[in-house]
């Protein structure tokens, strides 16, 4: 395949379904090398399947981001050793607990989402700046949600982790600003995913966004032209 992102290296967490799946397939569109992560052999074997099918490649790995986190920390060595260099990241990846007061919350459900939503988002990062740092036109897209910055009744556990996955992401930008690598949050407001489904069960998921007209505005804070970073980028 031939693009704008023909011969990257793009590695997207959540790849299995939802956004991190369209996500995948539309950096595959693009030309880019895609390494899929998730839970789910199944599901990162559907996304592999619609990227072979455009005629691109991609590197499954699944594992479970909240009881198998240790295997983050050599994923960024790997990547080097096998690729020379990543230059994409798209953080996909996330929990959403039970809905509940916080005073409610259970300490597994905590422990969930603190590991996939935070916990997990550190360890990408520790791991995957220095290949990051090691392309020309390093790229990392976080994906986020406004319930980081707006806070609603029994979002307690969700939205404590991302206004802090949101404070790591633009302390890292911050830190790399004198660097070609650019880090940027993503909040692609109200898509139609499992994720979403499960928080508001009563809504037309045909009246919201669907995964794959999302996927291409993530994919464009991936392009080697892309100037922003630390910015909180919402859709349009």
């Amino acid at each position: 395949m031939s693009g704008p992102l023909q011969g990257r290296i793009a590695l997207v967490t959540g790849a299995s379904r939802g956004i991190g799946a369209a996500a995948a397939i539309e950096l595959a569109r693009l030309g880019a090398h895609c390494v899929l992560t998730a839970r789910s052999q199944g599901g990162l074997e559907e996304t592999d399947d619609a990227i072979r099918a455009l005629g691109g490649s991609a590197t499954l790995l699944p594992f479970d981001l909240a009881k198998e986190a240790d295997k983050l920390d050599p994923l960024g060595p790997s990547i080097v050793e096998r690729f020379g260099r990543l230059d994409i990241l798209v953080h996909a990846a996330g929990a959403l607990g039970t809905l509940t007061p916080v005073a409610h919350i259970t300490p597994r459900d905590w422990a969930e989402v603190v590991a996939v939503n935070l916990t997990a988002a550190w360890r990408l990062i520790r791991t995957l700046d220095p290949p990051l740092r090691a392309s020309d036109a390093g790229r990392a897209v976080i994906l986020t949600t406004d319930r980081a910055r707006d806070p609603r009744p029994f979002w307690g556990a969700y939205g404590a982790t991302k206004a802090g996955l949101e404070h790591l992401a633009t302390t890292w930008a911050a830190e790399v600003s004198t660097t070609p690598l650019r880090v940027n949050l993503y909040d692609p407001g109200p898509v139609n995913t499992r994720l979403r489904g499960t928080a508001m069960p009563g809504e037309d998921p045909m009246s919201i966004a669907q995964p794959a007209e999302v996927a291409p505005r993530i994919a464009a804070l991936c392009l080697p032209d892309e100037a922003r970073s630390g910015e909180l980028v919402r859709a349009a």
